[in-house]
């Protein structure tokens, strides 16, 4: 059975950094398919943060780009650098990635459990 770990949450201060790091485990390789972070913060809906597609592009959201970098280790491994944090960036943090099928990808169907990121003043 596969199953994404992230590890990496913590508290922090605005201006700080955090590294998040999410594990495959159970047969999946992130090089299969698109694989990214998303994040959820109380009463906002779930967002892509960042993602590398299947052909390897990394693609950020805005409120994101210059601060936030995505990588990818062994194709087992997947990071989120994450720098000059806000209280907005305050949320929980969600590795996904999309399950091979027939040739393809379904797109975001396997999901970690989240950890989670809170940004003080």
């Amino acid at each position: 059975q596969v199953r994404l770990s992230e590890y990496g949450g913590a508290s922090v201060q605005a201006g700080g950094s955090l590294k998040l790091s999410c594990e495959a485990s159970g047969g999946h390789r992130f090089s299969r398919c698109g694989r990214g972070w998303y994040r959820q913060a109380p009463g906002k809906e779930r967002e892509l943060v960042a993602q590398i597609t299947r052909d390897r592009r990394t693609e950020y959201a805005d409120s994101v780009k210059g601060r936030f970098t995505i990588s990818q280790g062994t194709d087992l491994v997947l990071y989120l650098e994450m720098a000059d944090l806000t209280i907005e960036d305050t949320a929980t943090y969600y590795c996904a990635a999309g399950r091979p099928y027939s040739g393809r990808c379904r797109p975001w169907d396997y999901w970690g459990q989240g950890t989670q990121v809170t940004v003080s003043s």
